[in-house]
């Protein structure tokens, strides 16, 4: 897989779980994988506490996008101020990354597409026929839609083309 060189890298703090998180993201997503992991050392263990050997950092890219996953400890938590829209081109794709992002996750799954998985993150999973609806020229329809996709928690689109036609 050839590497893509970002300039912005989403770095994502977990307490522990950096490398199961980011095994699970891979197994999920194409064109994704491992990179390199470094771990904890002696050096400066008064302050970060964990012991020689422990993972710290994991590089990860999920579909070409590169990420690092740091297990920085538990002072920081994930909420719904960051998320990562998935653009999906059909109802497969949507169903894949809903089902998959889903396991373990937060068990009320939460509206408008998003989702919130098993170690916090949370995601949207976002069929791009919905930009499309939503942004039509004809507002009522658009209106339609957007109210539609209001009332979903996994976006479906069959149901916004529905809505769409009135």
């Amino acid at each position: 897989m050839a590497t893509i060189k970002s300039s912005i890298i989403p770095c994502l703090w977990f307490d522990t779980q950096g490398e199961q998180a980011a095994k699970f993201y891979t197994s999920i997503f194409p064109n994704s994988a491992i990179g390199k992991i470094s771990h904890y050392t002696e050096a400066g263990k008064e302050f970060h506490g964990r012991e020689p050997g422990a993972v710290l950092t994991v590089a990860f890219t999920l579909n070409g996008q590169e990420f690092t996953a740091l297990n920085g400890g538990p002072q920081f938590k994930f909420n719904e101020a960051i998320s990562f829209q998935i653009m999906c081109d059909d109802q497969n794709e949507v169903d894949h990354y809903w089902d998959r992002l889903n396991e373990g996750g937060v068990p009320e799954a939460q509206q408008c597409g998003w989702l919130k998985d098993k170690f916090g993150v949370s995601w949207q999973v976002v069929p791009r026929r919905l930009m499309e609806l939503i942004t039509h020229p004809d507002k009522a329809k658009a209106g339609r839609v957007l109210n539609a996709m209001m009332g979903m928690k996994k976006l479906d689109i069959a149901a916004m083309e529905k809505a769409a036609a009135g």
